[in-house]
């Protein structure tokens, strides 16, 4: 649940960020920081959901 949360939340701050490069002084260096800090985020919450995945029970499974 917590990954998927941080999953949606660093698309959002990844799409967020997008519209303040007209404003930036250096839109390049803003979008490089922004998708290495939303890369970093979402690769941490793809970990977690495969985790959580492997590590529920089957139905039944006693």
């Amino acid at each position: 649940m917590l990954g998927t949360v941080l999953l949606v939340l660093a698309v959002l701050y990844f799409l967020s960020m997008w519209d303040m490069t007209p404003w930036s002084n250096d839109p390049v260096a803003l979008m490089r920081t922004v998708g290495q800090a939303s890369g970093a985020v979402g690769a941490i919450s793809l970990v977690m959901i495969v985790f959580g995945l492997i590590g529920r029970n089957a139905p039944g499974g006693g």
